[in-house]
């Protein structure tokens, strides 16, 4: 019976410790290419962007930034630059987007 008892708990445990979700980091997915590379618009601190019309992002609140990803993802929002947006918003998912947008809100305006 103790071994049941133990192999149960173990399968517990591996089946708790397997589903945890794992944070994503923010800022690679900001400065990798591969998810649309937003350094390269919006400079490496979100406060320098390429061009002037291109937001500074840097300091904006969370739940703001991340409603405007998906809002630009889905096409609700497609006034001002978000066309270049549209472009490459196929590049992140939801959890991603959640992880920019909270990196984001930590930098610094």
């Amino acid at each position: 019976m103790k071994k049941k008892v133990f192999t149960f708990i173990s399968a517990v445990f591996l089946v708790s410790v397997m589903g945890q979700a794992h944070a994503l980091d923010g800022a690679a997915i900001y400065k990798n290419p591969a998810k649309g590379g937003c350094s390269a618009c919006h400079g490496k601190d979100a406060n320098s962007p390429i061009l002037p019309s291109y937001p500074k992002l840097a300091g904006q609140n969370e739940v703001y930034i991340l409603q405007q990803l998906k809002d630009i993802k889905s096409g609700k929002r497609n006034n001002g630059m978000t066309a270049a947006m549209k472009g490459i918003m196929h590049l992140v998912n939801d959890e991603e987007m959640a992880a920019l947008a909270k990196y984001i809100s930590s930098l610094k305006p």
